[in-house]
């Protein structure tokens, strides 16, 4: 897989201050923290062994293909 690869991440916060994040393109990859950074870093490290992780076992690596906009309410 191309190292260049970009996967959309979806990044939470929640109502008691921590934060989660999942990969809509990775089923199952998820992190949390305490921070936002930190949920940042969790999630790329996430990222990196779920895709090793389906290498490993000889399985197809989803390629990209969510999208992610922002779209005002007001």
């Amino acid at each position: 897989m191309n190292k260049n690869v970009q996967y959309v991440v979806v990044i939470e916060h929640a109502n008691d201050g921590s934060f989660s994040a999942y990969v809509p393109d990775l089923p199952g990859c998820t992190a949390s923290s305490d921070t936002a950074e930190g949920v940042r870093l969790e999630i790329a490290e996430a990222i990196r062994l779920h895709v090793e992780s389906l290498r490993m076992h000889g399985e197809p690596i989803p390629p990209p293909s969510a999208e992610a906009i922002r779209v005002s309410a007001a």
